[in-house]
């Protein structure tokens, strides 16, 4: 079964905007579990449908605890995304990973506590699988963007999600570096979680801005050389985008990921919640049996 793309794109900080959608508008979508971080940006980049989402919102208005995962998921898929690719940006755990490099994330380890990670609640239980928490060919797909785009780029971290918003301790971040964690941000989680529960294939591609601070002879990270590396990244990042949907194949084939839920679903039918199932009903597209 083939169909077309429609490729929501979430930017995270440095990431506001995307110069080469054609056809540009802001249109306001509102979802059961309340506004998205911001209007979504429609257009195109070529015959690709386009959906923009900046993550902080215009201006960078939002802390990362602050932000409505489960709103801006169920935005995109409102909009008729297919499948989602988010920018962020996200600190390094590994010498070999420095500032301005760029990595595609394959796997998570989330430490948030605050915020809401699941579309589904009592009425309506689910578990989905987030063993392989990424999508591997938008993760291909991204990986070759971002060399074409001339940015440095390794496939395959393991990314550390915290509550913030304050950065981390010494001690936490050696300690993460033990866990096995490669890079470190505030935003990936539950977002990830949240798209595979909506259906959409996700990958992130995570823009390196400093060393957190187990590096014991260095400074502690300031904000101000973070915004610098953020200016640096963010011009590769729009390249990116452009790369990325520009080598998009020409019809998408379907991926399991689109069906999820078909399988994830406990609650005995006779028991589910109706209005749980209109809530669901609005990210899946049909009735899930």
């Amino acid at each position: 079964m083939t169909d077309g793309w429609t490729i929501g794109i979430i930017g995270g900080s440095g990431l506001y905007a995307i110069d080469s959608l054609e056809e540009a508008t802001w249109r306001t979508i509102d979802t059961p579990w309340g506004a998205p971080s911001d209007d979504i940006l429609f257009g195109r980049i070529g015959g690709v449908e386009v959906r923009f989402l900046p993550r902080h919102a215009r201006g960078h208005r939002i802390p990362p605890s602050e932000v409505n995962a489960r709103a801006n998921i169920a935005a995109l898929k409102l909009a008729g995304c297919t499948d989602v690719v988010a920018i962020s940006s996200i600190g390094s755990l590994r010498e070999e990973l420095p500032p301005g490099h760029f990595v595609v994330v394959d796997q998570f380890i989330d430490r948030t506590v605050a915020r809401p990670s699941s579309f589904f609640s009592t009425g309506l239980v689910a578990h989905v699988s987030m063993a392989e928490p990424v999508c591997p060919r938008l993760s291909a797909l991204a990986e070759a963007a971002v060399a074409v785009a001339g940015g440095a780029v390794t496939r395959g971290a393991t990314y550390l999600a915290m509550e913030g918003p304050q950065f981390s301790t010494r001690a936490e971040s050696l300690m993460y570096r033990q866990w096995g964690a490669d890079v470190i941000g505030m935003t990936a989680m539950p977002e990830a979680k949240l798209a595979r529960e909506a259906e959409l294939p996700y990958a992130l591609v995570g823009m390196v801005t400093d060393y957190d601070c187990w590096r014991q002879e260095a400074a502690f990270v300031e904000v101000a050389e973070v915004i610098a590396q953020m200016g640096a990244n963010g011009a590769v990042a729009r390249r990116f985008v452009e790369s990325f949907v520009n080598a998009l194949p020409g019809a998408r084939t379907s991926s399991p990921l689109d069906r999820v839920l078909e399988h994830a679903l406990i609650t005995a039918p006779t028991m589910r919640d109706p209005a749980m199932i209109a809530r669901i009903e609005i990210l899946s597209g049909r009735l899930v049996e």
